[in-house]
């Protein structure tokens, strides 16, 4: 059954030419692992159709607009449970060594919480090992299922599929205590600056201004542009 995590890895992945073209096999295997209740597997259904047929452009302005823009719905694990803590780091550390010792080799670029990541590892394990993996982040799972529902997005089936995968059902008070963090419209930049914002660093003595490491110094940065708008 673990083909299923290869799924929806690839579903919760930068939408691409090859994901487009590769629609047809992903409904093939979730149709053949048969593990999801039948509400979910119509959900993804309709996800899978939509990044089979919709403009490749604004399936990607989509996806960056949800996942890259917006914190609350960030498909790093460990951003929504340590921040930018020590504490994250450390957790980094340890996932690493989980998927090195399972032959998982990643590169330096990427981070170990990165949720299509994680489940590209756990289509690597036995059946079990991976049901129990997957059971340890179910809350934060459920959480971002919920926020995604909100917005009507149909991405919201691939978290309610791996919630339904879960050994362990997530705890109500730690879905709603992760639900009371900050979640703004993708739109509204301020809104998304002010949640990115960290406290001020000041170079040099005397330094006038701080420098904030926000979201408009994030996007700068980022590894993925988004698409220009059709003229």
């Amino acid at each position: 059954m673990t083909k299923i995590f290869k799924v929806l890895s690839a579903l919760l992945s930068y939408p691409t030419a090859e994901l487009q073209q590769a629609a047809p096999e992903l409904r093939a295997v979730a149709t053949a692992e048969d593990v999801l209740p039948a509400t979910v597997r119509r959900q993804l259904d309709t996800l899978i159709e939509e990044l089979a047929t919709h403009d490749l452009y604004d399936l990607q302005e989509r996806y960056v607009l949800l996942f890259d823009r917006t914190r609350s719905l960030s498909l790093h694990l460990f951003e929504h449970v340590h921040g930018e803590s020590r504490d994250r780091g450390q957790a980094m550390i340890n996932l690493k060594a989980v998927y090195e010792k399972g032959g998982l080799s990643i590169a330096a670029a990427e981070l170990p919480d990165f949720l299509p990541l994680f489940l590209e590892f756990l289509s690597t394990r036995p059946a079990a090992e991976a049901l129990e993996l997957l059971s340890q982040p179910a809350h934060i799972l459920s959480a971002l299922a919920e926020r995604l529902r909100k917005r009507r997005s149909p991405y919201e089936a691939v978290l309610r599929a791996l919630v339904a995968l879960s050994t362990t059902k997530p705890k109500a008070e730690q879905v709603a205590e992760l639900l009371k963090a900050a979640d703004p419209d993708p739109t509204d930049l301020a809104a998304l600056d002010a949640a990115w914002e960290d406290e001020p660093v000041t170079f040099g003595p005397g330094a006038a201004n701080g420098c904030k490491d926000g979201f408009i110094a994030r996007i700068r940065a980022a590894k993925r542009p988004v698409p220009p708008p059709e003229a």
